[in-house]
């Protein structure tokens, strides 16, 4: 295909295509890429800390448009979807006014006139990156990376080709250097040519275990530094304690947010025995009164999914789970047609034996996996590949706290809230969910030279 599609998943209708960058226009973007990060690199901290402060407005004088064209590619609900962008703009401001900090000397005493450590820029970082929230999910590695001196390019999903030059856009507007930042319109056959390129320094991918595998196996072949942020199947644990109401509206708001589109969504509601038919039924109550329609009505809550063909995939997943003894409690019932929509539905009495236990499902569906205790509970989260994100519901917040530090194995874990990304704190995973970390100092220095320098 010569072109990347633009499709609305509420209506199936096509109403955008771009054409897709061929070779010399993706080695044209690296030449570009490399000759600015010359430049870029040499401009001081201060002043690159102003173009992002620049670019922090530009999103949000700009963000019902930025939104408008979030919700009819990957069919977020509006009002998500500027809730979307506002946070990207907080995140804009956030590296605005820390990354002179964050890119100071590190002076470490010795026996040495100087010793210290600098953070050096490395090149161009490339980003492989999904729909599901496609600008955030762009711009948490976009903007460090500009902070710290390197260039960018995004290889943004192919469904949403309309963000991915809006993103840029956004850097043109607030003046940063031409070619500091390009999107590249390219399928992902042709990732791995792009990581090969040496002027290349580093990746990053948020996306699936497969994905990351392709492009760790990728990159690792010509030593460029990743960063991972790829697949989970997040626990929520209501413990025997728990504030069961306060359990069921956080849980259910998690599962709901995007679609259930989401790496760090409440995906496998581990329920000890005493809460189970009351947290059933609250959660039944909950995704029963989820408005579904067109994205674009502010009343809609739920949306459609990204694309039919994921949807089709998650009905398969819900499906062989309700054929492996798994109680359909709502939902489960497959519309079809051209457009993406998926009910809200309810899996519960899921076991070891049904694909709804260990896969992650991408979608509005909602996995209630019962335990005999607590104990049970930390058993049943931990056994899963993946490592990425986790919640403990509790009255004791001492013991929850306990909890999540030392007996979940993720790479967050909340304690009575749902599980969310934050500019001010490391975001990433362990286990099948990847490595490295997004966002606040940690993700500022993935894509930097640690050098240490000494004076005799």
């Amino acid at each position: 295909m010569n072109t990347q599609q633009s499709i609305n998943p509420a209506t199936g209708e096509l109403f955008q295509e771009y054409p897709v960058h061929d070779a010399q226009a993706v080695e044209n973007a690296i030449t570009r890429a490399h000759a600015c990060f010359g430049t870029w690199r040499r401009v001081p901290v201060t002043e690159r800390a102003q173009a992002l402060a620049a670019v922090a407005q530009i999103i949000l004088k700009n963000k019902e448009s930025y939104a408008r064209t979030i919700t009819l590619e990957m069919g977020k609900p509006f009002k998500e979807a500027i809730a979307e962008v506002e946070k990207c703009a907080s995140a804009a401001k956030y590296f605005a006014e820390n990354s002179v900090a964050f890119l100071a000397d590190q002076h470490v005493k010795t026996e040495y006139r100087k010793s210290y450590v600098t953070f050096q820029p490395l090149g161009i970082v490339l980003g492989v990156m999904p729909w599901n929230f496609p600008f955030w999910q762009a711009l948490r590695f976009i903007l460090p990376s500009l902070a710290a001196g390197n260039a960018c390019l995004l290889k943004h999903a192919s469904n949403v080709p309309g963000c991915a030059l809006a993103i840029e856009s956004i850097f043109k507007e607030a003046g940063l250097p031409d070619g500091v930042f390009q999107s590249l319109l390219i399928p992902g056959s042709r990732v791995e040519s792009v990581i090969a390129d040496a002027r290349i320094r580093a990746v990053t991918l948020t996306g699936s275990t497969p994905a990351g595998k392709s492009v760790a196996a990728a990159a690792g072949n010509h030593l460029k530094k990743t960063v991972l942020e790829l697949g989970g199947s997040d626990p929520y644990l209501i413990l025997s304690d728990a504030d069961i109401d306060h359990a069921i509206k956080t849980c259910g708001a998690s599962r709901l947010n995007n679609c259930g589109q989401s790496c760090v969504s409440a995906k496998r509601l581990i329920v000890v025995e005493r809460h189970k038919a009351r947290f059933e039924q609250g959660i039944v109550d909950i995704f029963g009164k989820a408005a579904m329609g067109d994205p674009l009505d502010g009343k809609t809550t739920l949306g459609p999914m990204s694309r039919a063909d994921l949807r089709d995939e998650l009905h398969d997943q819900v499906a062989r789970s309700v054929k492996a003894d798994a109680k359909l409690l709502l939902g489960g019932k497959n519309p079809g047609g051209k457009s993406a929509f998926y009910p809200p539905t309810i899996l519960t009495d899921v076991t070891k034996s049904m694909p709804a236990y260990s896969e992650e499902l991408f979608g509005p569906v909602a996995v209630i996996i019962p335990a005999k205790d607590d104990e049970d509970a930390i058993a049943i989260a931990n056994d899963s590949e993946f490592g990425l994100g986790g919640a403990v519901f509790t009255t004791d917040l001492e013991r929850g706290e306990t909890i999540a530090r030392e007996r979940i194995e993720s790479g967050l874990c909340f304690v009575n809230m749902m599980v969310r990304s934050d500019p001010r704190l490391p975001f990433g995973g362990i286990k099948n969910s990847g490595y490295g970390r997004e966002l606040a100092a940690f993700g500022l220095h993935e894509f930097v030279n640690v050098k240490t320098i000494i004076v005799a």
